[in-house]
């Protein structure tokens, strides 16, 4: 695997970015290196130490942020009164923002993974000046056809697991949009209720995995699950906080702000995202981008062959 070594932070901190919420921000690499911003995926998954690799240390500013509610942010998504209204996708453009003045940033490198890329390219959109170029992998773009497809959509695919996933709805929920059905129950006052749909909800997101390693270790920590489940199921059930339009995609209509960022999209030849063709049409729609179709790897930036592809790409962004 063409990963660049282990590294640790030379700074980091907490940023208060207003609603009481505090995110968690490091910066790895050369501190007067080009600046790169990583952007996890979920959303509420929270980075990991493997994003780090991805960029040469010599070269790169590196900075890496857990988004509201996850990681080593406060309060934390799987605490019950945590309030989820001030946790859209404008807050977290907005703290985007207020972390590159923080760190005195002119333009960075965007580099985002699943959620990340739709936080990623919507960020790019509606800030074009910040942003130098994109470099995006298990691409999505947060429309409302994408998570029909997550939820209802994969089900005649993997009919077993759907049906358990779908069983443990109320019966008047189930023919709804299922992701806010499910946040229904994550917000239920009884922890029981809570638990049990947070479980239920990664074991669906489990199951749907076309692809070896068929597993997510970190579903299994329950402080974790509570708050990938809660946050998914809150920014799929409410249009990815998009506004109207989001049935035909926002991002997707707005590909043409991007015209003069250079991107690479990374994409695994069986992510089942790929059934609505939406990072095809992204990069059609898009001039300044470069898809690259990495085979046999699923919705996996962690994959070895992905991994390759991934620094490749932020080595040709390098010397720019």
């Amino acid at each position: 695997m063409a990963l660049y070594p282990e590294i640790e932070p030379y700074d980091h901190g907490l940023l208060d970015v207003g609603d009481g919420n505090l995110v968690h921000w490091e910066t790895c690499g050369n501190p007067h290196g080009k600046p790169a911003l990583v952007l996890h995926g979920g959303p509420g998954s929270g980075c990991t130490p493997y994003f780090r690799r991805l960029f040469d240390p010599a070269v790169y500013r590196i900075v890496l942020l857990d988004q509201r509610g996850c990681g080593r942010s406060t309060p934390h998504a799987s605490v019950y009164d945590t309030d989820m209204s001030v946790n859209t996708t404008a807050h977290l453009i907005a703290d985007l923002e207020l972390l590159r003045r923080h760190l005195g940033i002119g333009r960075w490198l965007v580099w985002g993974v699943s959620w990340g890329s739709v936080l990623g390219l919507r960020y790019a959109q509606t800030h074009p000046a910040a942003v130098s170029e994109l470099v995006l992998t298990g691409v999505a773009t947060g429309s409302n056809p994408e998570v029909a497809l997550l939820t209802r959509g994969l089900g005649q695919i993997f009919p077993q697991a759907f049906e358990r996933f779908v069983g443990e709805l109320p019966e008047d929920e189930r023919d709804g949009n299922l992701a806010a059905a499910y946040n229904r129950l994550i917000e239920s006052p009884d922890p029981e209720v809570r638990g049990r749909a947070a479980r239920a909800w990664t074991d669906w997101e489990t199951a749907a995995i076309p692809a070896a390693p068929r597993s997510v270790p970190r579903f299994e920590d329950p402080r974790f699950r509570m708050a990938f489940a809660r946050t998914v199921t809150h920014y799929f059930g409410n249009d990815h906080f998009m506004g109207e339009g989001n049935d035909e995609g926002v991002v997707l209509r707005d590909a043409h702000l991007l015209k003069d960022i250079p991107g690479t999209l990374v994409q695994g030849s069986l992510d089942l995202g790929n059934l609505l063709g939406t990072v095809w049409r992204l990069h059609h729609a898009w001039p300044g981008s470069e898809l690259v179709i990495v085979d046999d790897v699923g919705h996996n930036a962690g994959a070895p062959d992905m991994a390759e592809a991934l620094v490749a790409a932020t080595d040709t962004y390098a010397r720019r």
